[in-house]
């Protein structure tokens, strides 16, 4: 019986060249392109078609994660396939993370596709509509919303790189037949067919079952998945307003937030706390989000830990901190004492920013120039008569009236000599003391940048 799927010949010429060239016009500026090859059928079609269609732009990579004894004999085959083509090629070793091996794997192949990949260049991959309707069932199986559902994207554009996929709409048995009329070589990788893996279960397991309930099921999770970018899109405008609303990506007000739908709320936090990363926090993190931070005391200083962020409560926002902004105390603590001195127009750096030594209207004695003074860290209790005021204050009043930030007040420090407060170097710069010092036409540390 004669196959109904149309030769490589009649689609190339009324079909797939015109709609990989109308894709490539997306592209806002004249670019190259950067392979990524497997060394499977897919890659290796899509590799010969590229350089078909776009001889002198194209380059080929092949991510070795060194998981199987013959990884490096098929970075061989790859490289000696392009080199055939007149085709660049480079085969990059990687060493996969311990954990989820599909998970781990593909974060070190992306991280070295992001390494290797130029500035003017589009990274394509070979992925096909049975590889889209695969991922999304798989994520569905995950719980995954909106997003997740959307599976994967003709034309991707991320903060680090852009990515096509110009064979997305085509079968597994229309490029398995295309492969075979070019006399397309491939290798074939035995754990495409180990069901230990998920996607593998899925192709080799699942699949035939579901296909022979639902003939048209490929179709029809493809479609789903065009629904469903079409859904994230309609989100994702329904979130920037949310956004421009309740803060922006490093702080929410919290009231703000309260006054959206409970669905609105999740989907803004979930959105929020995602940032540039490339998967949201599951649902479960989202909640504890809520229950843990939002709605905790306001004196309990509740922080939640996620994707390399501290997500904390302070009065009535949230903040999105990374890491070594909220553990800056732990891992750097200023000195508990030290001493230094000043010149005019000298620059220096302190926990709480960097400064420089100005003339102002009203400042410090310049008697105090070139002379020994004390550098306390901030250690609770203390009072200041800030300049201008009247009486002095507990300093941590002063500092909780300017809004100085809690995991900020560790880079407080006094500046002093012979126990005569002279002014506190803080994150919103240098705060002048009453003091027998304090004259016209004095200096003081400027703040030039923070920390």
């Amino acid at each position: 019986m004669r196959s109904t799927l149309p030769t490589f010949n009649e689609v190339w010429q009324r079909q797939f060249r015109s709609h990989v060239l109308t894709q490539a016009q997306t592209f806002t500026e004249q670019r190259s392109y950067l392979i990524g090859c497997s060394g499977g059928v897919d890659s290796m079609l899509l590799l010969h078609l590229m350089s078909f269609l776009f001889p002198q732009k194209v380059r080929a990579i092949y991510v070795d994660h060194q998981l199987q004894s013959m990884s490096s004999a098929w970075g061989d085959f790859v490289l000696n396939t392009c080199q055939q083509l007149q085709v660049p090629c480079s085969v990059v070793p990687v060493r996969v993370a311990e954990g989820n091996l599909e998970n781990q794997a593909r974060n070190a192949r992306y991280q070295a596709f992001t390494e290797h990949l130029q500035h003017h260049e589009v990274l394509v991959l070979a992925h096909h509509q049975q590889d889209q309707a695969e991922t999304l069932m798989l994520r569905l199986l995950s719980g995954a919303g909106v997003q997740g559902l959307s599976a994967m994207s003709t034309v991707d554009v991320r903060s680090q790189m852009t990515l096509w996929r110009p064979m997305l709409e085509l079968s597994r048995e229309q490029i398995c037949q295309w492969a075979a009329q070019l006399d397309v070589q491939n290798i074939e990788d035995p754990t495409n067919a180990d069901p230990d893996y998920d996607r593998a279960w899925c192709r080799q397991i699942l699949w035939p079952v579901l296909q022979q309930r639902f003939p048209k099921m490929q179709q029809a999770l493809t479609r789903t998945s065009t629904l469903m970018q079409d859904a994230d899109e309609i989100l994702a405008e329904v979130l920037a307003t949310d956004l421009e609303k309740c803060g922006n990506q490093f702080f929410l007000q919290i009231e703000s937030l309260k006054t959206l739908s409970i669905a609105r709320q999740r989907q803004l936090l979930s959105s929020w706390m995602q940032g540039e990363a490339t998967y949201r926090p599951n649902f479960a993190m989202v909640q504890r989000l809520i229950t843990e931070v939002i709605e905790a005391k306001q004196d309990a200083q509740a922080a939640l830990h996620w994707h390399g962020f501290y997500f904390v409560r302070y009065q009535q926002q949230i903040f999105r901190l990374k890491a070594e902004i909220y553990l800056a105390e732990q891992q750097n603590p200023v000195p508990a004492q030290q001493h230094l001195s000043f010149m005019l127009n000298q620059s220096f750096a302190l926990a709480s920013g960097n400064y420089c030594i100005e003339v102002q209207n009203q400042g410090l004695s310049q008697t105090l120039l070139d002379q020994k003074l004390t550098l306390s860290a901030r250690m609770g209790g203390e009072k200041i008569h800030l300049h201008g005021r009247v009486g002095s204050w507990p300093l941590k009043k002063a500092l909780q009236q300017a809004q100085i930030f809690p995991w900020l007040r560790h880079t407080i420090q006094i500046l002093s000599i012979d126990n005569v407060m002279l002014g506190v170097f803080t994150p919103k710069g240098f705060w002048l003391a009453e003091s027998e010092y304090l004259v016209k036409d004095g200096w003081q540390p400027k703040l030039v940048s923070g920390q």
